[in-house]
């Protein structure tokens, strides 16, 4: 049974330098080292008889679909990426690539930098720019309110502080 997913929205297209840099070693080491590896697997694995009932082979080939996969989507992301190295004229309001400082209503203060969809990392505090978030505070200067809605409910932060890393 085929089951038809609409295709995805794809985020926007800008990308740090320190992020661009990230996938290019990805793409890297799936390519160089990593595909190397697992055919040779599957090779040594092939050259032992019986393919249907060999788990190395099977998962090997498995694993080499998905990583034949990831190429074609980095190769292919990394083309259409506009890597956004400088910084705006205006440093005092929240754009791509900043670090933003926002305090919540209770007075609870989070740290967070606004980046592309191919760079989030909830544990570094990079968020979307395409994230709800991330659509609200961009544009805005520092002592701006900022209200997202949010499965909580409304929710209310004032940016503290914009920030941007110097090239």
């Amino acid at each position: 049974m085929i089951r038809y997913r609409p295709p995805q929205k794809s985020g926007s297209k800008y990308i740090t330098a320190e992020g661009a840099l990230l996938l290019k070693k990805e793409l890297n080491q799936l390519w160089k080292i990593e595909r190397p590896k697992v055919t040779e697997q599957v090779s040594e694995a092939a050259a032992l008889g019986d393919r249907s009932e060999n788990a190395e082979y099977i998962y090997g080939k498995k694993r080499l679909r998905e990583i034949d996969r990831r190429v074609r989507y980095l190769t292919k992301r990394l083309e259409e990426l506009i890597v956004v190295s400088q910084t705006p004229p205006d440093e005092t309001k929240a754009y791509f690539g900043c670090f933003i400082s926002l305090e919540s209503e209770e007075g609870n203060k989070s740290k967070y930098r606004l980046v592309g969809p191919d760079e989030i990392n909830p544990e570094k505090g990079y968020i979307s720019i395409d994230s709800p978030l991330g659509k609200a505070v961009l544009g805005k200067e520092v002592g701006a309110r900022v209200n997202i809605e949010s499965p909580q409910g409304q929710l209310s932060y004032q940016l503290i502080q914009v920030e941007y890393l110097s090239h």
